[in-house]
């Protein structure tokens, strides 16, 4: 019988290699992180606003969201945030620069409402547009 301790993979065996997937994205929580971004390149879709700002580090991918009482109430913002947070999950955690801090601004009765693969659509098309 072997010890358990001879079955186990090495530590640092690949150590030096970035973990394979998706990138992990870090949310952006200050106000004056939404105001540099909101200074940065603009790309309108008809789903939502994207604002990017490169950053000077090498940090990982930032990302925040908004929605004005333009969009509706309560329920329709927090909808429309909740939808933008998938879709920055699912295209910007493959898709997106490093050190970038990207803005998702939901629009007025469209972001909500728009079908995901849409949203997922202009997120791509957006990313295109800002490289």
């Amino acid at each position: 019988m072997t010890p358990p301790e001879a079955s186990l993979p090495s530590i640092d065996a690949g150590a030096d290699t970035p973990p394979a997937g998706p990138l992990r994205l870090e949310t952006l929580k200050k106000r004056a992180d939404f105001l540099r971004a909101a200074r940065g390149r603009r790309v309108v879709m008809p789903g939502f606003i994207l604002q990017a700002r490169s950053r000077d580090d090498d940090g990982p991918i930032r990302v925040g969201f908004t929605c004005s009482k333009k969009v509706g109430n309560a329920v329709a913002r927090n909808r429309a945030k909740r939808r933008l947070r998938e879709v920055a999950r699912h295209v910007l955690s493959r898709s997106g620069a490093p050190a970038t801090d990207y803005v998702f601004v939901g629009r007025a009765k469209v972001t909500a409402s728009r079908p995901f693969n849409a949203l997922i659509a202009d997120c791509a098309a957006a990313l295109e547009r800002l490289s």
